[in-house]
């Protein structure tokens, strides 16, 4: 699998990597438009695709690789991914590791996938690719997808022709791409968003990879003191919240629209908000009274020196 198909699997305004799509066919298909192709254990170019990945990985990915492995989030990204950047700001994005001085996936096999069952969405959609974007004036999101055709790929030779619709349920990406497309909203609204927002702050890159990728950690963060003073959650949803993680991970999003975009997702207790806005005034007056008494303590040292010279 080479890099283009990553970025075709996992294409959108602000979800992708900024390089051409060199092996796109140039034409848009719909869920019900036909395409020809097949992959299966005894074809030629068997695990070629996989010897040569850039994959992105969604929090759902995530999610399903982890639990397959029975690691906290936090151990599956140090023993199996990397950090990349998603945009020119610096947005935290990971992507699967390869093998040590190898480009071939770190979980590919001589019998082929070793987590097949739990492959990540853009592993799912070869030899497809996903055009999500927001056209300007438009109320809602739009997918588009696209046939990817690489040198090595012999699948398009097959016989087997099927509707995008009909590739996509025998795959497994209609589950993933329900429990992946509030986060793909997000990214892609930064993107697009960016000049009218701004580089986001670095805590809310913190933030957004807490609630992006460590479902562990966010849980800790949604049971802390502070956010149970702040917000307002019903105590049946926060019991969920501690034992479901694809609920916890949706209300992370939640979470994400009210830090970057000040979204009214979660309901804020308006006596704790009002204290943090009265703290947070107190902090700038604090910080502009320290700056003031710098001010007055650099003129005083300046006068004195003067004064030294005369």
């Amino acid at each position: 699998m080479s890099e283009t198909r990553n970025e075709a699997s996992m294409t959108g305004e602000g979800v992708h990597d900024p390089k051409p799509f060199t092996t796109i066919q140039p034409v848009q298909l719909s869920l019900d438009d036909k395409f020809q192709f097949r992959c299966h254990k005894g074809i030629a170019c068997f695990n070629k695709c996989c010897e040569n990945i850039d994959i992105m990985l969604a929090p759902y990915d995530l999610l399903r690789l982890k639990r397959r492995f029975g690691l906290t989030s936090r151990e599956f990204i140090d023993q199996y991914t990397r950090d990349y950047q998603m945009d020119s700001h610096g947005m935290p994005g990971l992507k699967l590791r390869t093998k040590p001085d190898s480009s071939a996936c770190i979980f590919l096999t001589p019998e082929g996938c070793s987590v097949y069952p739990d492959r990540p969405t853009a592993c799912r959609y070869y030899a497809l690719g996903l055009l999500h974007m927001h056209k300007a004036g438009s109320s809602s999101d739009e997918d588009s997808y696209f046939v990817v055709k690489e040198d090595h790929c012999l699948g398009h030779q097959e016989p087997q022709v099927q509707t995008v619709r009909e590739y996509r349920k025998e795959q497994g990406l209609e589950l993933y791409d329900e429990e992946n497309r509030e986060w793909r909203r997000i990214v892609l609204k930064k993107r697009s968003a960016g000049p009218a927002i701004g580089k986001p702050s670095p805590r809310s890159f913190e933030l957004f990879f807490l609630a992006s990728y460590d479902i562990e950690g966010f849980r800790n963060f949604a049971a802390s003191p502070g956010f149970g003073e702040l917000f307002e959650i019903d105590p049946e949803l926060k019991q969920e919240l501690m034992t479901d993680d694809v609920k916890l991970m949706h209300f992370a999003f939640r979470f994400l629209k009210q830090v970057l975009f000040g979204e009214a997702t979660i309901p804020v207790k308006q006596e704790a908000a009002e204290k943090r806005r009265e703290h947070y005034q107190q902090k700038l007056e604090a910080i502009e009274r320290e700056a003031a008494e710098r001010r007055t303590q650099e003129q005083d040292r300046l006068y004195d020196s003067l004064k030294e010279d005369s």
